[in-house]
């Protein structure tokens, strides 16, 4: 029975880097502050030319590069996204013009930081329907322009990149997909865009975006590895058969409570967020590509990719690389 395998992996960052010394000229903060609470040191931070497109852009030519394909070859774009410059078109069309991918249809994703992982399942679902055989799916984001840099509980956490990944069908892959919502706790985690004057309603305001850091980290310790149990349970898996868990980079005492409460070593939970910070959507694909490009990650491996994110939103996958 034919599945969904990554078969390519790209990631792109702003040239710019923002450190933790840096913020602390402009803010009340320090790098020991933020170090110790999050893990992070410095983020990266698009610049006017740099945008959620053509960071995509250049992650996804890269995965291409790396399948040993080319743009013709792409059957469909799927970017997930929450921070787009513009309404549309979408990111995924932009993609698909920059890189030229003629025979491709294009969509964006909106899931927030679980945006990669729900893009991921979307493929797979596509190429189990047989609908597509050669997908590209990308993370992205420029979330330096939707916060408030005034806010030290938010601002320090996040950067800007992409990260890619060509999937196709293949016998060997997605093992198992865990998917899930909770638009309830909506408001813990939320960004108002804003709106245009009309004849009948004046323009409402949009809002940086605001987090419950609280109420975020307890809803990600232990909605995440109940997920990840959960597919590995599906699937008759055990977390000693694991090589790695692919974790959204958000906080390092995020993944060592995830990697706790599975009794599963710390070294199977790379992390960069130390040098990228939280990159939403884009943060497992960036790390995946840095893993595939350093030769961390072997055929055959089993890897669980999971992310959580605003909306409420998580999952996991399991698959063999």
């Amino acid at each position: 029975m034919m599945t969904t395998r990554i078969i390519g992996t790209g990631s792109a960052l702003p040239k710019k880097t923002l450190t933790n010394d840096e913020l602390s000229q402009i803010m009340d903060t320090s790098d020991e502050w933020i170090r110790t609470r999050t893990g992070i040191v410095s983020r990266h931070v698009a610049d006017e030319e740099e945008t959620a497109a053509t960071l995509a852009a250049e992650a996804g030519r890269r995965a291409i590069d790396n399948a040993g394909m080319k743009p013709e070859d792409i059957e469909l774009v799927l970017v997930a996204t929450c921070s787009a410059e513009n309404y549309f078109p979408s990111v995924g069309c932009q993609v698909q013009d920059i890189l030229g991918l003629k025979n491709a249809a294009a969509m964006d994703i909106s899931a927030a930081c679980s945006g990669f992982l729900f893009a991921l399942n979307t493929a797979h679902a596509y190429i189990l329907s047989g609908l597509y055989e050669k997908i590209l799916v990308i993370g992205t984001e420029t979330l330096s322009r939707t916060i408030d840099w005034t806010d030290r509980s938010t601002c320090v956490l996040f950067g800007d990149g992409a990260g890619a990944c060509v999937v196709r069908s293949d016998e060997e892959g997605i093992i198992g997909i865990s998917q899930h919502s909770d638009g309830t706790q909506g408001g813990v985690l939320t960004s108002f865009a804003p709106s245009l004057e009309t004849p009948l309603a004046a323009a409402a305001p949009g809002s940086p975006l605001y987090m419950e850091g609280q109420a975020v980290f307890k809803f990600a310790v232990k909605t995440v590895p109940e997920c990840i149990r959960q597919v590995l349970e599906d699937n008759h898996t055990e977390v000693e058969d694991v090589k790695y868990f692919v974790l959204h980079q958000a906080n390092s005492r995020i993944i060592q409570s995830v990697a706790k409460r599975l009794k599963a070593d710390e070294e199977k939970f790379p992390m960069n967020l130390d040098k990228c910070g939280n990159t939403s959507a884009a943060s497992i694909p960036i790390l995946l590509d840095e893993m595939n490009r350093s030769n961390k990650l072997g055929r055959g491996d089993l890897l669980v990719l999971s992310g959580f994110g605003a909306g409420l939103t998580w999952g996991a996958a399991l698959l063999r690389w």
